[in-house]
């Protein structure tokens, strides 16, 4: 079934070259009493500490994906948006090695993740500041090998950026079929189109529309409508799931009703969306 038919026409929807700036909602002010622990990346792993139930953020030079091992799945909500890591831990548990991989060719991070149960006397934990030292350089490419037109092809897919992959699952649902462009590496794998729990509160139904594979990520569009009949601005971190980036048509939706309570959601993951979620 055509995915497109699942939403209904939204004029003022900009088809082609949408950036989707990802939303932010930390402000760090380091006047203020929150000031970032500042680490420089020297290739030994970070340490960062989480408290149980408290939302600690980890800064990046650029843009990163965080790939959870199993073991953490359940234990530890992970959420990337802008370079920023929004860390929550469900439950305590020991130090975790954690790889963190930047969308440029910056340096592959190093976390060892760990949690324990907050107290009455535990102090909120400052946010983290990562930063590269002024001597370290992108890698080059040293790949000599002649010839090798589908491997750069499936290199090139891997490397998509969130926004890239954002942009065509956007084009591929909202865009005229004559002005869909053409991805290299990129396939359509089957989505079970149920409701899901995606959204905590209840107000939102959620329904999988499809999902595209790139390289090792996945990019999956949800239809997001508004059951309520008071508006509802949406929150990436009231999604339930492991994501690595996750980014609205809109992120406001109007009463339920009205030609405006329904947009998308582009979940970015690093797994199947059933298996993601």
């Amino acid at each position: 079934m055509n995915p497109r038919v699942f939403f209904p026409p939204l004029r003022w929807i900009a088809l082609l070259g949408l950036c989707f700036p990802l939303l932010s909602f930390a402000q760090v002010d380091d006047t203020a009493s929150n000031v970032p622990e500042r680490v420089v990346w020297n290739k030994a792993p970070i340490a960062i500490p989480l408290v149980v139930g408290e939302e600690r953020l980890v800064h990046f030079p650029d843009s990163v994906s965080i790939g959870l091992p199993q073991s953490l799945t359940p234990l530890l909500r992970s959420q990337s948006i802008n370079g920023t890591l929004y860390l929550l831990a469900r439950q305590p548990f020991e130090p975790t090695r954690v790889m963190v991989r930047s969308e440029t060719d910056s340096p592959i991070y190093v976390l060892d993740i760990s949690a324990a149960p907050g107290g009455v006397d535990s102090g909120s934990l400052p946010d983290v500041q990562v930063l590269l030292q002024a001597s370290q350089k992108p890698p080059q490419d040293l790949s000599e090998d002649a010839g090798a037109d589908q491997s750069i092809s499936d290199k090139q897919s891997q490397l998509l950026g969130y926004a890239a992959l954002t942009r065509y699952a956007a084009q591929q649902l909202y865009a005229p079929t004559r002005l869909i462009p053409r991805q290299p590496g990129v396939v359509a794998i089957p989505v079970n189109p149920e409701p899901v729990d995606l959204v905590v509160g209840g107000k939102i139904e959620a329904v999988p529309v499809a999902t595209w594979k790139a390289g090792l990520r996945y990019v999956t569009a949800v239809k997001l409508i508004n059951r309520t009949r008071q508006p509802v601005v949406l929150d990436p971190r009231e999604l339930r799931g492991s994501w690595l980036a996750a980014t609205f048509q809109h992120n406001r939706l109007l009463p339920a009703g009205s030609e405006a309570d329904t947009t998308a959601v582009y979940l970015v993951s690093d797994r199947r969306f059933d298996a993601a979620f």
